[in-house]
């Protein structure tokens, strides 16, 4: 069933653009579809289908265009800084990034609720000024974290005009200049993360190589006390804090 539900989906499209009647037949499955010739009904059908490509991209617009990006790296980062390749878990680092995502953008996602989704579900605005209104509060918080430079770039690369305003740059301007400024955020914090953990590892291996002791790993003796530095630092703490302020 599921190998004929693009053509389905395809074959219903074009039956709703028809101006009579249409029978859609696949093994095992017949659907029948009865036109009025009212353009409204095309309409509703096109809107579904772009409501559905829509959905289908989310996981991609919630990892690129919020805080996760950011937030997921540095903490990869941190793994890998002291030496626990598998702790914490990846499903564990990726739920923690979701939940302090959801933190950092909540309050985006309540102004876009009030002032977009509610409207429009109250039948008060239309649906493309809700679009527009919706749009605004996370463009904002984009803004907020692109850098100019990032943005003047991708302007130069699509010829489009110098914009005068932060309204004449295009989402899909902004959007990219907003991936590229989190990935260098992200890796200067994590390059801060990376030295006190260095410095243990170059003492331990230094100490090691005095005591002749050179088949023994050093990241095997580093590691409780890459550990124990974190702990007694409050490392989660100083990390969490770090990422949520780093959005304000």
């Amino acid at each position: 069933m599921k190998k004929f539900l693009p053509i389905l989906l395809f074959s219903l499209l074009l039956t709703a653009c028809a101006p009579n009647s249409s029978e859609i037949t696949a093994p095992g499955v017949t659907l029948s579809v009865q036109s009025n010739g009212q353009p409204s009904q095309v309409s509703t059908g096109v809107q579904l289908l772009v409501l559905l490509t829509v959905l289908s991209l989310a996981p991609a617009i919630l990892i690129l265009a919020t805080a996760f990006t950011r937030i997921v790296i540095v903490l990869s980062m941190l793994r890998s800084a002291i030496g626990t390749q598998q702790v914490p878990p990846t499903q564990v680092i990726i739920g923690l990034s979701l939940v302090l995502t959801f933190f950092i953008m909540s309050p985006v996602w309540d102004q876009v609720n009030r002032e977009a989704v509610q409207p429009y579900l109250e039948g008060k605005v239309t649906q493309q000024t809700a679009l527009d209104v919706g749009q605004k509060p996370v463009r904002e918080f984009m803004l907020r974290q692109t850098r100019p430079k990032d943005i003047a770039l991708f302007v130069q690369l699509s010829k489009q005009p110098q914009p005068k305003t932060p309204n004449d740059i295009s989402t899909a301007t902004l959007l990219p200049a907003f991936v590229i400024s989190e990935l260098k955020t992200a890796f200067q914090m994590a390059f801060v993360i990376f030295v006190p953990f260095l410095v243990i590892d170059l003492i331990v291996s230094s100490a090691l190589l005095s005591m002749g002791m050179m088949m023994l790993p050093p990241s095997l003796v580093s590691l409780p006390f890459k550990i124990l530095l974190f702990v007694m630092a409050d490392g989660w703490y100083l990390i969490v804090k770090s990422l949520i302020t780093s959005f304000h």
